[in-house]
């Protein structure tokens, strides 16, 4: 009989995992002996922060390549054809969401095996619940380009996508750009439109905003450097 394929969200920063996971998806990742991880130094780390029973040593963590081959995966999805239950593991939040992992996923039911999905922390989620921004209608875009003019083009398109489909547009940048990016989005955005900052989230240091962009250009400017922070936009 085929194992099953569970996707374990992990818990945002160094929080205790208490505080993000239930106590089922903990248990549930205590049972398993075959992981698959974003990183597989992180995952250890993790697994150890929620107290798995077994040694370190005696489990099977398999590191998922950043550009998985037809191969890769069906090395990667081995252990479900023995029988084994296997883990899918982001380095933090949730598999397959803003992280890598849908490949393997895929893959799963193409070959028809059972996928268990498990409850845990999304920062993308949890900043759209606290922003205060349309959470009926609501797109997420990933990086927006890192150099001009092709990021301000970028934020103008969202913009402009945002008013003609009523849509929150929420997007991330690599921490030690955020500021830049803000930055950026009080230049290219119009005065009335919503940005919420939602930063280090289910940290002791977590900060969330909503503001229109005329009241952040009269606010001191939040510190963002190095912070992760997930960005939502929402124009009239």
């Amino acid at each position: 009989m085929a194992g099953t394929l569970w996707l374990l969200p992990v818990a945002l920063g160094d929080t205790p995992w208490e505080n993000c996971l239930p106590a089922a998806t903990r248990d549930a990742a205590c049972r398993l002996t075959h992981f698959v991880a974003e990183n597989a130094k992180t995952a250890r780390a993790e697994l150890k922060r929620i107290g798995h029973p077994r040694p370190l040593r005696e489990l099977t963590i398999e590191q998922l390549p950043e550009a998985p081959s037809a191969a890769d995966i069906e090395r990667l999805l081995a252990p479900l054809q023995t029988g084994h239950d296997l883990g899918l593991m982001s380095e933090a939040g949730c598999p397959a969401v803003a992280d890598p992992g849908a490949l393997l996923v895929r893959r799963a039911h193409e070959r028809g095996l059972i996928v268990k999905p498990l409850v845990g922390p999304s920062s993308l989620l949890l900043g759209l619940m606290a922003s205060g921004l349309d959470g009926q209608r609501f797109a997420f875009h990933g990086y927006l380009p890192a150099r001009e003019p092709e990021r301000s083009r970028r934020i103008v398109e969202l913009e402009g996508e945002s008013t003609r489909l009523r849509q929150t547009q929420i997007f991330i940048e690599t921490p030690y750009r955020n500021q830049a990016l803000f930055n950026t989005l009080l230049l290219a955005c119009k005065p009335k439109t919503r940005l919420c900052l939602a930063t280090d989230l289910s940290l002791s240091s977590e900060q969330i905003a909503t503001r229109r962009i005329a009241d952040w250009k009269a606010t001191a400017t939040p510190q963002l450097d190095k912070r992760p922070t997930v960005f939502l936009l929402l124009a009239d």
